[in-house]
This record gives structure tokens, sequence and C-alpha cells, in this order.
């Protein structure tokens, strides 16, 4: 099953997407005989870790192995690979065109003293971007200003890809009133999802009501649609209770910036 494209940057969206992406251009560049080793060289993982990628390539219909050491790209494997290539060069565009020149400095989180000039290595945790001094992370980057641990500082000259994995949106559809509202609501299941929720976040009186009605304090009561597709971009769990009529507006966003979501029915 193909992987969706979001937004022109689809392929960029984790480590598992760029490096399917590598590991079906190495194929294409050396097919029909591979060498698992080469293309692990070439973008810096195992020869384990191609073999599984292959693996699951293969299973998926974008690689065929006619014999031991031989692979092809299929049909269905180049369709994707310009698909992601089109939509890496329409990113490209926005970002030399939109981007460079306007956001050149990014604004992160100093875990330990920085100064101003010296390399760091970023990462996300707990939906804010973080610094680190020293340039041993995958992602580095310069700062332009000096902070303390705790304090803000700013960064630029960006080097690599930010690698984290995008948080997931737990949905619970909570009735109208002349449906039951929050009283027609299970709250052992939002206490169960709950738990294991970074963030929650209500939209509608009725899903306030549900969340008052297990103890729950929302940390987003507006512009949830929005509030939640970023916090998940950001790495963060997000629990979402919405009253039925304004989830679909909150999932048609999730889908289109490639947010992995459920829907839950509590209903008793």
């Amino acid at each position: 099953m193909a992987e969706n494209v979001d937004g022109g940057a689809g392929v960029l969206r984790s480590k598992r997407s760029a490096t399917r992406y590598q590991i079906l251009v190495g194929i294409a560049e050396r097919q029909p005989a591979v060498s698992q080793r080469e293309i692990a060289d070439d973008i810096g993982i195992t020869a384990q870790a191609v073999s599984d990628y292959l693996q699951d390539l293969i299973e998926e219909g974008y690689v065929r192995s006619p014999g031991r050491g031989r692979y092809e790209v299929t049909k269905e494997g180049v369709d994707w690979l310009i698909t992601q290539t089109d939509a890496l060069r329409e990113f490209v565009t926005h970002v030399s065109e939109d981007v460079v020149g306007q956001v050149e400095i990014e604004t992160a989180l100093a875990t330990a003293s920085i100064t101003e000039g010296e390399p760091v290595s970023l990462s996300m945790r707990d939906g804010v971007l973080r610094a680190t001094p020293g340039g041993a992370g995958s992602t580095t980057a310069v700062a332009v200003t000096d902070a303390e641990p705790g304090q803000d500082v700013g960064v630029t000259d960006f080097r690599g890809i930010l690698d984290y994995d995008l948080g997931r949106v737990t949905a619970v559809s909570i009735p109208r009133v002349q449906d039951g509202g929050s009283a027609a609501v299970d709250t052992a299941t939002i206490t169960d999802h709950a738990a294991a929720a970074d963030l929650v976040a209500t939209a509608g009186t009725e899903a306030l009501a549900a969340a008052h009605a297990t103890n729950l304090d929302p940390d987003v009561r507006f512009g949830t649609p929005q509030a939640v597709g970023e916090a998940a971009a950001r790495g963060l769990d997000v629990l979402l209770l919405a009253v039925a009529d304004e989830l679909s507006t909150h999932l048609d966003r999730l889908r289109d910036s490639n947010i992995s979501y459920e829907v839950v029915d509590p209903a008793e």
C-alpha cells in the first residue's frame, strides 16, 4: 500500500520514509545485481536494516527479487518514487523561495549553557525543540544567542533531518446533548485513554463536560483543529474529546497533515 504524500514533504516526515526512499533509489541505480552492503554504506545504516526494509518493500509490491542478491524496482515502486520525488521538488522550491530568508533563525530551549557561535545538537522532546551544546547529534545548528539552561536560544545553519516520531491522536466522539451528551459517555474509556496521552483537548461544551466528569483538566479548549495537529506533528500523543458534529473537521485536518489517529465511541 502506497504511503500518503503530505504537502510535498511526506518522505521527510519520518526517518523510515526517508530510508525507504533512499533504498529504492539505491536499488534502481544498481539493479538487477544489488549489494545490500553498498546501499547500507551509502545511507548510513546496517546491512541487516537494509534487508529488513527490503522485505517490507517486497511485501508491499515496490520491489521484486528474481534471485538471491538480485532486486528490481517494480512499476508500483517507480510510481511511488516519482510521486515522492515530485513532492520533494515542490517542497524544496517552497523552502528555497518561501522559507529561507524569512525564517533563518529558529528558537529552541537550551538544555545546558550555550554560547553564541557554538555548535548545538537539536532534538524534539515534549513537543519542544531543544538545543544541546556540541555537534554530535544527527541534526545540528549554530547558536546565534547566549542562553542558560531552560532559556530560549536562537539557532541557525541547520544540518541533517530532525529524527523523531510523530504523535498519535485518539479522538473520542462525544454525543450532542440532544443525543445524551456527556451523560451517555463511559468515563472509564476516557480515563484509560487519558493515561497514555501527553495532552488533552476538548471541542464543544459536551466534550468539556465529559472531561470534567472524568476529572480531566483540558490543556486545549479553543482552536483545537490546528492545535491538535500541531501537537501531534511535534511528537505528542493527544486525546481529543470532540462533539460528534465537530469531529469531522478535526479528522480532515489530521488526514491532510498525515497524522495517525483512531476514533473511539465511548457511549454506554
